[in-house]
């Protein structure tokens, strides 16, 4: 579990978050919606320990992020960036496999885990590869397989934050994508999932987390955040939204 309180965070002297307060619970997948430059990104980095935050502060487990050390924290949290940049020509499984580095677990569990995150990303026939001959959509996974594998037995206690994950991926990947963070929430994961399309938290996520100018704008269930006039509010632009034809989610349309 996540806990965030009055946090506040700047980048480059400007401020960008302000006055955040919510949890993140075990076993649910959060949604972060917002503009460009609201926040979101910041908000990652303040949850994972990569950002001192200026005011308040961020628990994980119950525990100050800052109390635990870098390799206590690296086996309960593992966090997927915008961007994953790798110049070395490592194969495939070995670029997952740097997943279980903060773990002493063994080599045959840690090649069960891997084998077993390989999978659930849809990478498992490209481990032999390369991972400089593989497209941006193909990386995207790789790295997403990794850091499931970084969290792939903790279960109640550990978190998973991922930052526009479905961003270079076809359809059928995107829709995998969001089936594993809920896969990860019902084995007792906290997942906070960055997205820019509303209808894939509104599919996928538990609670959606609506950031507005560096504040929380909206905070709940999909159907009590997706609603018309918070979208025009937050993101300038008119919509309706109706009840999805096969769920039952909101279904936002231009």
């Amino acid at each position: 579990m996540l806990s965030v309180e009055q946090l506040g965070c700047s980048r480059g002297g400007r401020q960008v978050l302000r006055h955040l307060t919510f949890d993140l619970c075990a076993g649910e997948v959060i949604a972060v919606l917002g503009t460009n430059g609201a926040g979101k990104s910041t908000l990652l980095a303040a949850l994972c320990g990569a950002l001192a935050v200026d005011a308040g502060r961020v628990q994980l487990a119950g525990r100050n992020l800052d109390e635990w050390t870098a390799g206590e924290r690296a086996r309960r949290l593992a966090v997927l960036p915008q961007q994953s940049e790798l110049v070395f020509p490592f194969r495939v499984e070995e670029v997952v496999a740097l997943g279980r580095m903060p773990h002493a677990t063994g080599l045959q569990q840690d090649r069960a885990i891997c084998a077993d995150a390989m999978a659930a990303a849809d990478v498992t026939h490209l481990s032999q590869r390369s991972y400089l001959t593989l497209s941006g959509g193909e990386r995207q996974r790789v790295h997403l397989a990794r850091v499931l594998a970084q969290v792939w037995e903790v279960g109640e206690g550990g978190c998973l934050l991922l930052d526009e994950p479905t961003a270079s991926l076809d359809l059928a990947h995107q829709r995998l994508i969001m089936q594993q963070a809920r896969a990860m929430a019902s084995r007792g994961l906290s997942v906070l999932v960055v997205l820019h399309d509303l209808n894939l938290a509104a599919a996928f996520a538990d609670r959606v987390l609506l950031l507005h100018e560096g504040r929380l704008d909206a905070l709940g269930t999909p159907w009590q955040v997706l609603q018309a006039d918070h979208i025009e509010r937050v993101f300038g632009v008119a919509v309706q939204v109706q009840r999805h034809p096969q769920h039952d989610c909101p279904l936002v349309i231009l």
